[in-house]
């Protein structure tokens, strides 16, 4: 276990997109998201739909984009556990949500002719940095200038205390700010997601 500041550290690493950081971060808390959404995910039918594996892609997909625009500010290692096990709750709710809203009715459907899930290794490939990198760009093109100063500022290290110290309002208020722009933008690139925590 990394002590706090060797913990900060790594986010540091992972949030400038150190692909080592990131693929060890991914080994030490997927199975902490995926065992979270197994539990939760009793119905079987549902999981014809998505499993453990979706939610997790998920979870970590948004959080290593989210990172790296400065929106967590993580000091210890159980914050991090925390903060991605309330995310993979929420995405398999939605993930619920939306399979009931699209009006197929998981309960009555058996298992002929049901799509089998791709299993995907766990960890960053080189294809998954590629596309975690265009996303990320995507994300910076679509702030508007007051939202890139706050990633800016979190790139500099600053804590939200700071930021607002220097371009003023709070430090709940500017980190609300910049999680709003990220849920904007998550959204008009069409991924389908809900609030983060």
């Amino acid at each position: 276990m990394l002590d706090n500041c060797e913990f900060q550290h790594f986010v540091q690493r992972v949030r400038v997109g150190d692909q080592q950081a990131a693929s060890e971060l991914v080994r030490r808390y997927e199975p902490e998201i995926r065992r979270e959404v197994r539990l939760r995910l009793r119905d079987p039918r549902l999981r014809r739909d998505f499993d453990s594996v979706d939610i997790c892609q998920s979870v970590l997909a948004s959080f290593f984009v989210r990172a790296a625009l400065g929106q967590y500010e993580l000091h210890q290692p159980e914050q991090l556990l925390k903060l991605l096990v309330t995310m993979a709750r929420h995405k398999l709710v939605h993930q619920v949500r939306k399979q009931r809203s699209q009006l197929r009715d998981y309960r009555r459907r058996d298992s002929a002719g049901q799509e089998k899930l791709q299993v995907v290794a766990g960890g960053v490939n080189p294809s998954d940095a590629v596309a975690g990198e265009e996303l990320l760009m995507e994300f910076r093109k679509r702030l508007s200038p007051d939202e890139r100063l706050l990633v800016d500022l979190r790139d500099q290290g600053l804590e939200w205390a700071e930021i607002a110290e220097r371009i003023g309002g709070t430090a709940e208020a500017r980190r609300k700010q910049l999680a709003r722009a990220l849920d904007r933008i998550w959204k008009d690139l069409g991924m389908d997601d809900e609030e983060e925590p």
